[in-house]
């Protein structure tokens, strides 16, 4: 088949590697100048970094280079998804500086994928354009008057250079990992620098009480299975049954170590409620160097406020808050969230994609029901967002071979649904209208891959509840599916499901590797 894949970042990239290797010509959109996605040039900012370690935020059949920090730079993932895309030929088959401006259905079931007022038609259409791929910025009242008296407003992913902060008054609005990454660059350059936070959240130090590195503790299966999940099993029915207390306990541990690590009584910056609460917010990563700016004055975090209005006084740009306060304000950076959009779908494919409330409607987080040849990936937001991706596109290409036993519609219809609900009850509605699967990350790793009839060998899943999964624990997955997969049937009848599919490690390196360490082979 030909597969128009849209977008070049951490998911497209994964998706056209694996529709490659599986036999079907790729064509991949991408709008920037650059692969990358969030990691590209233009729209990377000061400060940016990966919240996952290295180890766990590379693809599993691509290790990123031993001489990467321990939390690369935007910089240096950019340049990682390039050397990815050189290595598996899939340069090529990139068309940089192309926007999608439409993706519509053909009369015979294939899809027209228009760009400007040229237009091609393919099989089947993969939409990995990212759930990040549109900053919301605020529409304050005041911002002509703001402008005109010098002032700008930006989105975090549309500031590019510190230097534009220099011996400026500087806002940040936001209090996620985005706008404290931005902040602390700002703050070493800037006249003043004031964080406005809607509501301050918990932070997860890197390394806890200085020492532990915070993946041993996160992103581990223990780490994941103390956060309740829709489905308990084995040992997780224990931990939140007869160990609950002890299991609240251990998360809540983490959030006491954070308040006297970061002095977050002095500070004023306690979030309220318990760290197990984190997840009805957003599970973030402290940014080095932040709440040191907050102790040594560089940094002020105005708490609980928000900017109400925008305004000029004596022909220089100010901001107003919510208690009164006024701030000035030569330069405003919004890190306040993304709009995830799909605006190239025409609206009776996005009413089929998406529910009232914006949620978009995806079995596994890849298919929707009743639009046949259209899927999604990177609609899975994780702690292991390249691992998920890859496990997507593997489901992605049994489907297209017919090897997948799906439910019937009405039954992922209720799949769908029951997920929703879940995640509104566990995350408070905080799940990015069902794109954002956090902290259930391995959760829908094994999810996908028992659709697959495939995994990893228990005993390395067994060791991943105690130390970090290594996504390179999965490089041998990827091949084995491959090889099983029947060309696709005509007329699109669906075989026998894949038969099970057990991948042992090859050799002492690869065993470490499947276990967790940081040794890997190219």
């Amino acid at each position: 088949m030909h597969v128009a894949v849209i977008g070049a970042g951490v998911a497209g990239l994964a998706t056209a590697k694996v529709l490659r290797q599986a036999g079907h010509a790729i064509t991949v959109f991408e709008k920037s100048s650059e692969v990358g996605g969030v990691w590209s040039a233009a729209r990377r900012y000061p400060g940016l970094t990966t919240q996952s370690p290295r180890d766990q935020y590379a693809l599993s059949d691509f290790p990123m280079p031993k001489d990467f920090p321990e939390w690369p730079t935007g910089e240096q993932v950019q340049a990682y998804l390039a050397a990815y895309a050189r290595r598996f030929g899939l340069v090529p088959h990139l068309r940089l500086n192309t926007a999608v401006t439409a993706v519509t259905p053909t009369t015979d079931g294939r899809w027209r994928v228009a760009t400007g007022d040229t237009g091609e038609v393919y099989d089947r259409v993969v939409v990995a354009n990212g759930v990040l791929c549109e900053p919301a910025v605020p529409d304050y009242p005041g911002r002509a008057e703001f402008e005109a008296a010098g002032g700008r407003v930006c989105a975090a992913t549309e500031f590019h250079d510190v230097e534009d902060a220099r011996g400026r008054h500087v806002v940040v609005v936001g209090y996620g990992k985005s706008a404290c990454d931005v902040t602390v660059p700002i703050s070493e350059v800037a006249a003043s620098t004031d964080v406005v936070a809607r509501q301050v959240v918990w932070k997860v130090p890197r390394k806890i009480g200085g020492v532990v590195n915070f993946k041993v503790l996160l992103m581990t299966r223990m780490g994941e299975s103390l956060f309740r999940y829709a489905r308990l099993r084995g040992f997780e029915k224990f931990l939140h049954g007869p160990a609950d207390r002890l299991r609240r306990n251990m998360i809540n541990s983490v959030g006491s170590v954070s308040v006297r690590q970061f002095r977050l009584k002095e500070h004023g910056l306690v979030p309220a409620g318990h760290m197990e609460d984190m997840i009805r917010n957003a599970i973030g990563l402290a940014t080095e160097g932040f709440f040191e700016g907050v102790a040594d004055g560089s940094i002020r975090v105005r708490r609980d406020r928000r900017i109400t209005r925008l305004f000029a006084r004596g022909g220089k740009p100010w901001a107003a808050l919510s208690d009164g306060a006024e701030l000035p304000a030569d330069l405003v950076v919004c890190a306040t969230g993304f709009v995830q959009a799909v605006p190239f779908l025409p609206a009776d494919v996005r009413d089929r994609v998406q529910d009232e409330r914006g949620n978009f409607l995806l079995y596994r987080q890849i298919r929707p029901v009743g639009v046949p040849g259209l899927y999604f990936n990177g609609y899975n937001s994780s702690f292991f967002s390249q691992l998920n991706a890859e496990m997507a596109a593997l489901w992605i290409a049994a489907d297209l071979a017919g090897a997948l036993r799906l439910p019937d519609d009405d039954a992922m219809r209720a799949a769908i649904a029951a997920q929703i609900a879940f995640m509104d009850e566990a995350t408070d509605g905080h799940h990015c209208h069902n794109t954002k699967i956090i902290p259930f990350s391995l959760h829908n790793v094994d999810e996908v891959l028992a659709d697959l009839d495939v995994n990893i060998p228990r005993a390395v899943r067994a060791a991943h509840w105690l130390v970090p999964v290594n996504p390179a624990a999965y490089r041998r997955v990827t091949r084995a599916l491959l090889a099983r997969l029947p060309a696709p049937p005509p007329g699109g009848a669906r075989p026998a499901g894949l038969d099970a599919v057990t991948v042992a490690p090859a050799h002492r390196g690869e065993r470490a590797a499947r276990a967790g360490s940081s040794t890997t082979d190219g």
